[in-house]
């Protein structure tokens, strides 16, 4: 894993940090709640700052090129929209639409939501 120079990192509720800073992250296992997700210590700070996201999710912000970043959150937004679409489908066009393509709609959904966890 290769640390993006110069992006900004979120840790939740508006806070964020440079990239460059953060030195390490770790996930809270004691008082671990909302708001509560893990430490990410930074250059300069003496005490570790609260994140209120996940460990994973701040290190994928660090490693993960902005422009990788912004497609991926596209992605994930376009899936999101169908999945709802998708799972809003009555259940006599589903009928149709598995007659038709032999597709699964609510394995579809099912599918998606696994996807965006």
């Amino acid at each position: 894993m290769r640390v993006q120079t110069g992006q900004l990192v979120a840790l939740g509720y508006g806070r964020y940090v440079r990239s460059d800073d953060v030195i390490a992250v770790e996930p809270i296992t004691e008082g671990r709640g909302p708001g509560r997700r893990s430490l990410v210590w930074v250059r300069g700070i003496s005490d570790p700052l609260v994140a209120s996201r996940s460990e994973g999710s701040v290190v994928d912000d660090l490693v993960t090129p902005a422009e990788e970043a912004a497609r991926m959150n596209a992605q994930r937004s376009v899936l999101r929209k169908m999945t709802r679409v998708l799972d809003s489908v009555s259940p006599g066009v589903k009928r149709v639409l598995a007659e038709e393509t032999r597709a699964d709609i609510d394995d579809l959904v099912a599918e998606g939501n696994r996807v965006l966890g």
